[in-house]
């Protein structure tokens, strides 16, 4: 790399807008959506689609709501011309669907695209030529006007095309493209020459795609470009401006979204970013960003792991972990603050009156996405007592108490730095019922048991197994569990203080179990915690107690 990289690269020049209003905007409804995975995201794979994939794709993005899809380039080859007139001709596409194709402004090609759509209902022809002086230098060898005349040549034949097939509700794109790097007013010159062709109308308006080909700048130059562009233009309700960023420099959501705010009506990407180099605009990231923010983007994500899952079938790209709503742990939390902090806003989320979401570390309730809120948090070295007690809680219901929880924790902690992998929730459960659970190691078995006597002064009588020797205990205390404490100390030992108590229901109904904590101190001031579960609550108890016992 250049010390002084300067002296071979240059920044991009600001606009000319010192009056800009899009920094005050707010996005309070959605775009139009384009999708163009079947084109710009098809021809940015290794192995382009066949025409299975395609078809799945296509039947995706009907599902997720998208009305403007393009579906493909069908001068580009026979594979792409049959596909798209088969849609056509099968009735695949729904009524309210457009399909869009897109061509060079070249007569040949546009003719064979308007071939592909014999039969349509209603379609939308993009045609497009770059504009930008890199291309018109170095590319075309062309200068500014033969550059405009292409683009009217082209849309004369699109015209004189359209009208041949007046079945069809036409209608017609232009993209000046590499827009983001020419000169501004050029490219409107370039536009409304187009526009002076094609006649558009507000009930018909034309779509004028400003794409950043390549993105060359920070997002708030393309914004002052598309507000220029919107200020300037003439006959504005008679155009619709479309969007259509690249995330080269990494901020193409950014830029498609101040676009937005710059007033653009439609926005053009992938599913999930696809596209060539590093990726066109993420139309799921751009649609729940607005989501999170109170706006309905009229696109239906309800179960974003079947569209992750058909798109990496289709394109055979995996989505990475941390794509944002989309990966497998954009809603996970191995850090115990992190997991503390989620498990005490989902409780304050419950007792809550309203249903406002307020959950830290989750700008988006993952069941909305109709994920689970199992995986939210998950447990390995870095995880705290939360993390613990949530997972223990979703997977069994047990609530733990937090001194429990802490507890707990430490056996988690060491079991993790052992293994040296993550936990899952049966590693935990096993964990859990090893240390305070009945198992074959315990002193002290409950195989029966009895109570009587009055209030204040209650009387157990148990059946147990001591070192494996059946035998009968029996104390005396105010409560069953001092009964139960005071048969202990006089049978085995050893001699426990009760410091904590907890108990509730695991589930509803007739079935459901119980669950009750306690926590112990005995006579060397040591603290031990015992869990019992039974379908009986006073059984339940019992069992805590000599759980106690046998920890100590």
């Amino acid at each position: 790399m250049l010390r002084d990289p300067s002296t071979k690269y240059r920044p991009f020049p600001q606009i000319d807008l010192p009056d800009r209003q899009w920094p005050s905007k707010t996005i309070v409804k959605p775009p139009r959506w384009l999708s163009t995975d079947l084109r710009d995201g098809n021809q940015a794979l290794i192995d382009p689609m066949d025409a299975e994939k395609k078809t799945r794709f296509f039947d995706l993005l009907c599902k997720v709501g998208l009305k403007e899809i393009e579906v493909g380039f069908p001068s580009a080859g026979a594979t792409e011309f049959d596909f798209i007139s088969g849609l056509v001709k099968t009735g695949r596409i729904p009524d309210d669907v457009s399909i869009q194709v897109l061509t060079q402004s070249r007569r040949d090609l546009i003719e064979t695209s308007f071939a592909s759509l014999v039969g349509a209902k209603t379609a939308i022809v993009h045609l497009y030529n770059a504009v930008s002086p890199a291309w018109r230098k170095i590319v075309f060898g062309m200068d500014r006007a033969q550059v405009k005349q292409i683009a009217i040549d082209g849309a004369k034949v699109l015209r004189d095309e359209a009208a041949k097939q007046p079945n069809v509700r036409w209608q017609f794109e232009y993209s000046p493209e590499t827009f983001s790097t020419a000169e501004l007013e050029f490219s409107l010159e370039v536009c409304e020459a187009v526009m002076d062709v094609l006649m558009p109308t507000p009930e018909n308006p034309i779509i004028f795609n400003l794409p950043a080909t390549v993105e060359c700048a920070t997002p708030n130059i393309y914004a002052d470009q598309i507000e220029w562009f919107g200020r300037n233009i003439r006959n504005r309700d008679s155009v619709a401006i479309s969007l259509h960023t690249h995330n080269d420099r990494g901020t193409g959501v950014a830029a498609a979204e101040l676009g937005m705010m710059a007033g653009a009506d439609r926005v053009e990407g992938c599913l999930l970013g696809n596209g060539e180099r590093t990726g066109n605009c993420d139309l799921v990231t751009v649609a729940l960003n607005m989501y999170t923010q109170g706006v309905d983007p009229k696109l239906d994500l309800s179960d974003i792991d079947a569209v992750v899952n058909t798109v990496n079938y289709c394109t055979n790209i995996p989505v990475h972990p941390r794509t944002p709503y989309a990966g497998d742990l954009v809603f996970t939390a191995f850090s115990g603050s992190h997991q503390d902090a989620i498990k005490k806003g989902f409780a304050a989320q419950e007792a809550k009156n309203d249903t406002l979401w307020e959950v830290p570390y989750l700008p988006i309730d993952p069941a909305d996405l109709g994920r689970s809120y199992e995986a939210v948090i998950r447990v390995n070295s870095q995880s705290g007592k939360g993390g613990v007690a949530w997972v223990i809680e979703q997977d069994k219901g047990l609530k733990l108490p937090k001194r429990l929880q802490a507890d707990f924790s430490r056996h988690v902690q060491a079991y993790a730095d052992e293994t040296s992998r993550e936990l899952n929730a049966a590693d935990i459960w096993q964990l859990f019922e090893r240390t305070y659970l009945p198992h074959a190691d315990d002193r002290v078995e409950l195989r029966d048991y009895e109570e009587s006597g009055t209030a204040g002064q209650r009387v157990f009588i148990g059946r147990v197994a001591i070192d494996g020797e059946e035998r009968s205990i029996s104390g005396r205390g105010n409560g069953l569990i001092s009964g139960v404490i005071a048969a202990i100390a006089e049978s085995t030992g050893p001699t426990l203080d009760v410091v904590d108590y907890n108990e509730h229901a695991i589930g509803h109904g007739a079935d459901a179990q119980a669950a009750a904590y306690v926590e112990c101190r005995t006579a060397a001031g040591k603290t031990v915690f015992g869990v019992g579960m039974d379908t009986d609550i006073a059984t339940a108890s019992v069992r805590a107690v000599l759980s106690a016992a046998n920890r100590a």
